[in-house]
């Protein structure tokens, strides 16, 4: 059952949550996707069936949240996951971030270790704004981008995302590439090597760059970006068990 809570910033966050044993897993999904995705739900099951404690949100301008899309930018939606994990959660958690919250995710291990217990990424897309978007603009497009405050890009999954300045500009402050990533816990990557949207090199970047003495990267051959046949949710809820077995 879908419910809501309005973090401290005002914004209105739908939320499911399955009362179970701690620690528990949350789990933040990617741009422009919601709480309802495949892995979401198939690893709420697993949870569930484990009599573990699980939460599942659509960060503000997603899903059945308030707010525009175009209006959010990732300091906003950390702010929306972390004010979740404070308000619904009983103390440190299981991370899982697919693509963008992947990146969401290493923010929250970053800046509120205090309620992290251990991190899974599924093509994780860290700094994607900046090593994404803004090295792949045309010269075109950056002009446009500078001229009206947003550009269209084509996307696979549909409609044509609209990138604006602000989630830009306001993401360079959130960026977790540039400077020392610590991770005092444990710490799992999965990537498939037949991703198009965050290609491989991301993965071997993040998992080269982050400090830590319980990090492990895995590569599955042949998945994508959705990274949700069922050999593929199985190895989230296998890891995501480890995770758990580590703690």
């Amino acid at each position: 059952m879908t419910d809501f809570i309005t973090t401290p910033e005002g914004r209105r966050i739908a939320y499911n949550r399955s009362a179970g044993e701690g620690p528990g897993i949350v789990f933040l999904h990617g741009l422009k996707s919601d709480m309802e995705g495949v892995k979401a739900l198939a690893l709420e099951a697993w949870a569930q069936a484990q009599g573990r404690a699980f939460l599942r949100l659509d960060v503000s301008g997603h899903g059945a949240s308030g707010g525009v899309f175009e209006e959010g930018a990732i300091g906003d939606w950390f702010e929306d996951a972390r004010a979740a994990i404070r308000a619904l959660c009983a103390g440190p958690q299981v991370v899982v971030g697919s693509s963008m919250g992947g990146w969401l995710a290493l923010l929250l291990a970053r800046d509120c270790p205090d309620l992290v217990a251990g991190l899974v990424t599924i093509a994780g897309a860290p700094d994607f704004t900046e090593d994404g978007y803004v090295a792949a603009f045309t010269p075109a497009q950056a002009a446009e981008l500078e001229a009206q405050g947003y550009v269209d890009l084509p996307s696979e999954y549909g409609a044509p995302y609209r990138i604006t300045r602000r989630l830009i500009e306001e993401a360079r402050g959130r960026l977790v590439l540039r400077d020392p990533l610590r991770l005092a816990l444990p710490a799992r990557f999965l990537q498939g090597t037949a991703d198009t949207a965050v290609p491989v090199s991301v993965a071997l970047r993040l998992f080269e760059h982050a400090e830590g003495a319980d990090i492990r990267l895995t590569l599955v051959k042949g998945t994508d970006h959705r990274f949700s046949d069922p050999d593929d949710l199985r190895l989230i809820e296998a890891t995501v068990g480890e995770v758990l077995s580590r703690l």
